[in-house]
């Protein structure tokens, strides 16, 4: 066992812990919700650690032994994170030990970086964990920083990367329903407002009209990005860059942006990019804006779905489970009911997200944790529920064309697009005795001679603009 110190007392730790005393402290201080950072906040807070360590060397401020360790140490946990993310792996929980909610604006977690960083290196040092006289992690690896500019930093890194990975899936989920539209675009059905009976439209333009709608979330997102570009990388504590020399400043974003690829810029205000969070609010009401596109689209599919016998059972949704423990046979549309619930989940992240900005003080948001997990979560959970949505629904969904039409042709909704051929009046008398006869509009119509069977389609295909199948 090793003894660490700090300014409240000491604790005792593994001899090959790589974290340390603050870690260990935060671990025990906050009740462990069973949830975890998420991957791609850590691998941003190493490349930000990178940065400026690279930063501090050029800047003459990290003596070339250190600085060479301290670089090793952070890219073998950059590979070691890089598998993780790709493998679905978790060993680097065991180094990030702290939880997702914590209370200090994210201090726990840079600590911990900080230690697991400094403990790294002085293992490939061939010195021992806590040995701190020889590289130190708030001395050294900390070193021209703060909790308050590598936290939000970090974020905004992460942020960047999800952002770009959920609009490729809101790409994804567009696609599957424009391929819906064009298998679909013959199939005349019976429209519907207000849960009551309308005029026609085609399955096609129903499902053209839900892949117009992700396209607008696609690109919402697309131009949200610009948003969480600007970081306040430098300037420590408030914003002012107090500790930090004005060249390590001046070089920290230009580093940053060359390892991460992204073309991330130092804000203009840093006091403001310090204590002001709105930025997550703004970005999150327009994810959530998709949220709710997604649960309209599945709401709309579980009903045209439903009976499907003593139903609507206009559409077939891809059979994935039994759907009940008494009843044989019955499956239900899990994947649209899952995407709703994780929808949902999302619009409670935005009064979460949105309540805790506005209640930062001064010069600091202290919730900047809950703030940072419910806005990647949101993007990851997202992300991951899109693809499940368009590959295991959407791309299965099947048209029943005959019950299309037979809930066509059982209503008088079809009755406006004979109106131009006949007359209104006509075409009322019509309607009037289908309901008193108790029988479809279109038996009525046919058996008034006005029109044969076979010229039906033909009046409906030229009403719509459209070759009815």
């Amino acid at each position: 066992m090793r003894i660490e110190k700090d300014s409240i007392g000491h604790v005792e730790l593994e001899n090959n812990s790589l974290y340390g005393i603050h870690a260990y402290r935060s671990v025990h201080n906050f009740p462990p919700s069973g949830e975890r950072i998420n991957l791609h906040l850590i691998k941003a807070f190493l490349q930000v650690k990178k940065a400026a360590a690279e930063t501090n060397f050029l800047c003459g401020l990290l003596n070339e032994n250190k600085y060479k360790f301290i670089i090793d140490a952070v890219d073998s946990l950059l590979t070691e994170i890089q598998e993780n993310i790709d493998n679905s792996a978790d060993t680097i929980y065991s180094k990030i030990i702290v939880d997702p909610y914590q209370g200090g604006a994210g201090t726990s977690l840079n600590m911990n970086v900080n230690e697991v960083i400094a403990n790294t290196a002085l293992k490939l040092m061939g010195k021992n964990c806590g040995e701190y006289q020889y590289i130190h992690p708030l001395d050294d690896v900390n070193m021209s920083q703060s909790t308050n500019d590598t936290y939000p930093t970090a974020l905004r890194i992460a942020s960047l990367i999800l952002l770009k990975e959920l609009e490729d899936s809101f790409a994804e989920l567009q696609n599957s329903l424009q391929n819906k539209e064009e298998n679909f675009k013959g199939i005349i059905k019976l429209g519907r407002t207000q849960f009551q009976d309308a005029v026609p439209i085609t399955l096609g333009q129903e499902f053209g009209a839900y892949a117009q709608a992700i396209a607008r979330d696609r690109w919402r997102i697309y131009n949200s990005a610009e948003r969480l570009r600007s970081v306040n990388m430098g300037g420590t504590a408030v914003g002012n860059s107090v500790s930090a020399p004005k060249e390590y400043v001046l070089q920290i974003n230009s580093l940053l942006k060359k390892i991460t690829g992204l073309p991330i810029a130092k804000s203009e205000d840093l006091i403001d990019a310090t204590q002001n969070l709105d930025v997550f609010v703004e970005v999150h009401g327009i994810i959530k804006a998709g949220a709710v596109s997604i649960i309209k689209i599945c709401n709309d599919l579980r009903f045209m779905s439903s009976g499907p016998y003593g139903g609507i059972g206009e559409v077939k949704m891809p059979p994935r489970q039994s759907g009940s423990s008494i009843m044989p046979g019955k499956v239900n549309p899990v994947i649209l009911e899952n995407a709703i619930q994780i929808s949902e989940m999302i619009k409670g992240h935005d009064v979460v997200i949105s309540n805790l900005v506005g209640a930062g003080n001064l010069e600091l948001n202290a919730f900047a944790p809950m703030i940072a997990h419910y806005f990647l979560r949101t993007l990851d959970m997202l992300k991951k529920s899109n693809y499940n949505l368009a590959r295991n629904c959407i791309n299965g969904i099947e048209a029943d064309k005959e019950k299309c039409m037979k809930n066509l042709i059982n209503t008088s909704a079809i009755s406006a697009s004979f109106i131009s051929e006949f007359g209104y009046d006509r075409i009322q008398e019509i309607v009037k005795n289908a309901y008193k006869n108790n029988v479809p509009f279109i038996q009525e119509l046919t058996s008034s001679k006005l029109i044969k069977e076979d010229d039906l389609k033909k009046i409906l295909a030229k009403d719509l603009g459209i070759e009815i199948e």
